[in-house]
């Protein structure tokens, strides 16, 4: 878990709230990732956006600004191991209760994309489909979360080269489709998804 913080402004009746996002529900390899976020008006960060919408080099600048910037920021996970055990829509809760509850300063309020709420949070939340693109505070997020995937991606291509997770990122494309057929699954792989559990269970000598 990865957290930063900024000192308070003097005390005013602005409600602190935290944009959470999760990054890598879709892949077949490796954690998923969430952010949480509580950003100082007095510092705005120009450009904050999906992540998705964004080249890899704006992503890595904006991050920068974020940890430099905001109030408050915490980057969380879900194992692979998790995942396979609780399924990835509870791994991704898992790891944005983790990452707010990881935040140096509590907010008062949680926006979490997309519409479901994570259980156990610290805070009154609030789900918002599409947040990522409306909420400044979940766009900072959805860029954290991003960003700290793909650096765990290129920690999964150093230890597995043969799959080639610095390109495809664990998703499930013909390139590591084709990779997972000729190498089998990797233990970063998740068995609870089809395309690797497929391969766990195919008769000997298919």
């Amino acid at each position: 878990m990865e957290q930063g913080s900024l000192a308070l402004m003097p005390a005013s009746d602005t409600v602190l709230v935290a944009g959470i996002d999760e990054a890598g529900r879709g892949p077949l390899a490796g954690p998923v990732f969430a952010a949480a976020v509580i950003l100082d008006p007095a510092r705005p960060i120009a450009g904050l956006a999906d992540s998705k919408t964004l080249t890899a080099a704006r992503r890595e600048r904006l991050a920068d600004e974020i940890r430099a910037n905001a109030l408050a920021w915490c980057v969380a996970q879900a194992s692979v191991e998790e995942i396979d055990d609780i399924n990835i829509l509870h791994a991704a809760m898992l790891a944005m209760r983790r990452a707010c509850l990881g935040l140096a300063t509590q907010p008062e309020m949680a926006m979490i994309d997309g519409n479901r709420l994570p259980t156990g949070l610290p805070c009154q939340a609030q789900a918002i489909v599409k947040g990522d693109a409306k909420v400044q505070a979940i766009s900072a997020a959805s860029i954290l979360a991003k960003t700290a995937r793909d650096a765990d991606c290129l920690v999964l291509h150093a230890q597995y080269p043969q799959y080639a997770f610095d390109k495809h990122k664990g998703y499930g494309t013909a390139l590591h489709l084709q990779q997972l057929r000729l190498h089998g699954p990797s233990p970063a792989h998740r068995r609870s998804f089809s395309p690797v559990r497929q391969l766990l269970i195919r008769p000997e000598g298919a």
